[in-house]
């Protein structure tokens, strides 16, 4: 192995409940009240997928889907800029993998502009030989695509390559493209089954074996 490539919002920032904050206070603006059970089918989707799913069922007037979905990541940015926190583990994991000499790339379905935004505000950025955003690619994760740019980008192959998720679509992503992969799921998602597709599963960053 040679090369790294993390998922960003939820393993090294975070960062969910600044998405779930700004998604609430967004589209009820434009009368759609948003419920938990169908948060959690938007919760690992693109912020132009929320947006359009938002839209496909309380279709609101005045506001194109565009400015609506620029809105929640205006809000999402200045979340992060004043609040946000890297979650466990996150400076000493990217440390290991510099020290070791490794590529260290990011993949991740925020968009562009938010990448600049936590690895200043978490002091990473210098880690980073690579980075990706599904906004320009053709399809966000569950996709292998931005997890291929980001591999084109580090000069890596797949099987030298270990990819960091927290979800069960980047999971998904990551082994499509043909990586190995470590999740690291939200406290109460710990014990769903479908992270079995992965081949490790941690509670923090922290105890991935950095011996």
């Amino acid at each position: 192995m040679n090369a790294v490539i993390f998922d960003m919002d939820g393993l090294l920032i975070n960062s969910e409940p600044f998405w779930a904050q700004a998604e609430r206070r967004v589209f009820s603006s434009v009368g759609v009240e948003l419920s938990d059970s169908l948060c959690e089918k938007t919760a690992s989707m693109t912020t132009r997928e929320v947006a359009e799913f938002w839209y496909a069922r309380f279709p609101w007037k005045h506001k194109s889907i565009e400015t609506v979905e620029n809105e929640v990541i205006n809000y999402v940015d200045e979340l992060i800029q004043k609040n946000g926190q890297p979650m466990t583990g996150t400076k000493e994991i990217l440390s290991y993998f510099h020290k070791k000499n490794y590529r260290i790339g990011l993949s991740t379905n925020s968009p562009f502009r938010l990448i600049a935004t936590v690895l200043n505000r978490l002091d990473i950025a210098p880690y980073f030989h690579g980075i990706s955003s599904s906004e320009h690619v053709e399809r966000g994760k569950p996709d292998p695509a931005v997890y291929l740019s980001t591999l084109k980008k580090l000069g890596a192959h797949a099987n030298e390559c270990i990819a960091f998720e927290d979800s069960v679509s980047g999971v998904a992503a990551a082994k499509a493209a043909g990586m190995q992969t470590v999740v690291v799921p939200a406290p109460h998602d710990f014990d769903n089954p479908a992270y079995s597709l992965a081949d490790m599963k941690l509670r923090t960053l922290l105890d991935f074996p950095m011996a």
